[in-house]
């Protein structure tokens, strides 16, 4: 079974950083498009970046210029670095991973990113 396990998250006080992985196990074919994103409490789920297999990127408003997503296909890893961490990225973050050109998704259990003085 596919899995995804998300890891790297924790407290930091704003301006911080911290860098999030995404490590996917067992039979994966064809990625499609790897994507992050977050939810806190009381609001809806949002993407936070996103890159294909063409390693074309995208990203929210208000991460662009402090958050880098990546990848390392050799290893089926996804990262996403957080630079100038703000109270308002506070939630908990997850990973998604589509295969087969959408047929197939996947979700991690989410990490947990507290941004607080």
């Amino acid at each position: 079974q596919v899995q995804l396990v998300e890891s790297g998250g924790g407290s930091v006080q704003p301006g911080g950083s911290l860098r999030l992985s995404c490590a996917a196990s067992g039979s994966i074919f064809s990625i499609y498009f790897w994507g992050w994103y977050r939810q806190a409490p009381g609001k809806q789920r949002e993407l936070v970046a996103s890159i294909t297999s063409s390693e074309n990127t995208n990203y929210a408003d208000s991460m662009k210029g402090r958050f880098t997503i990546s990848r390392d296909n050799a290893k089926n890893t996804l990262y996403l670095q957080m630079n100038n961490l703000k109270a308002e990225d506070t939630a908990v973050y997850y990973c998604r991973m589509t295969t087969n050109w959408g047929a197939n998704i996947y979700w991690g259990q989410g990490t947990q990113v507290t941004v607080s003085s």
